[in-house]
């Protein structure tokens, strides 16, 4: 076909509208995934936090790993079309730095996520008995009494989140690992890092999740752990993708 022929074949609509490539709307592109970023992490951290009011010791970790994971994973699978299901400035961070997130949206996604983190935790003291809160401080983090625990505590921090973000940026993100199966296998992963190490440091893997109750329960006794701990995770995981992991368009050397 000529190219007379074929702008002629365009003026005439040979071609369906469903079939000509055109951008997303600027809302969808930026203003869209915030919005489902906070309300996600809003979500979470509700569900989270109020498991752990509820449960008070009577399950221990049990009800409080299943919850976070089970919400999790069924946030992801709703809102993660939209958003890539974040929920985790430490998973945006390691998003941004193997090429899944635009760096325009690193930011928002931030102030969206602790937004939401601080919804989601005003909406279970809402919802819950005033003694029972402040039996859990707000389900705030509370694992931490003294610094002889701040090594093991940052040490357990950065594990847990390095699982968490690896099984995001593999699972959701490198084309040769993504799968289906992805936002339940994240859920999971949070599950068995609360099971794990929720006595070593209450298993936050999230500054989101700490900042919400923190802000809510005015509680912030070694809040510092729960950032540095999981921001250090994602860069690591980052690093390892970029140079190890990767597919040939995230691995930066032998492609």
């Amino acid at each position: 076909m000529s190219e007379t022929e074929f702008a002629m074949s365009l003026k005439d609509g040979d071609f369906n509208a469903d079939e000509k490539v055109t951008q997303p709307h600027w809302y969808e592109r930026y203003l869209q995934p915030c919005v489902a970023e906070l309300l996600g992490t809003a979500l979470f951290v509700f569900i989270g936090c109020v498991s752990v009011i509820e449960n008070g010791e009577s399950t221990g970790r049990l009800q409080p790993a299943f919850a976070h994971g089970l919400a999790l994973g069924l946030t992801i699978a709703i809102l993660g079309g939209i958003s890539g299901g974040h929920f985790n400035p430490a998973v945006s961070l390691g998003a941004w730095l193997i090429g899944g997130l635009n760096i325009v949206l690193v930011l928002p996604y931030w102030v969206s996520q602790l937004t939401g983190g601080m919804l989601g935790a005003a909406l279970a003291k809402a919802m819950t008995t005033e003694t029972r809160f402040s039996n859990s401080t707000g389900a705030a983090f509370t694992s931490i009494t003294s610094d002889a625990q701040i090594p093991s505590a940052i040490g357990g921090e950065i594990v847990m989140t390095f699982f968490l973000v690896l099984a995001v940026c593999m699972g959701a993100i490198n084309q040769q690992t993504k799968s289906p199966l992805a936002p339940f296998c994240i859920g999971f992963t949070v599950t068995v890092d609360i099971l794990a190490g929720g006595d070593v440091s209450g298993a936050c893997m999230n500054p989101a999740r700490a900042f919400g109750p923190a802000v809510v329960a005015n509680y912030w006794d070694y809040q510092w752990v729960y950032w540095v701990g999981p921001m250090i995770a994602g860069l690591l995981v980052g690093a390892v993708i970029r140079l190890l992991l990767g597919d040939r368009k995230i691995r930066l050397f032998l492609k």
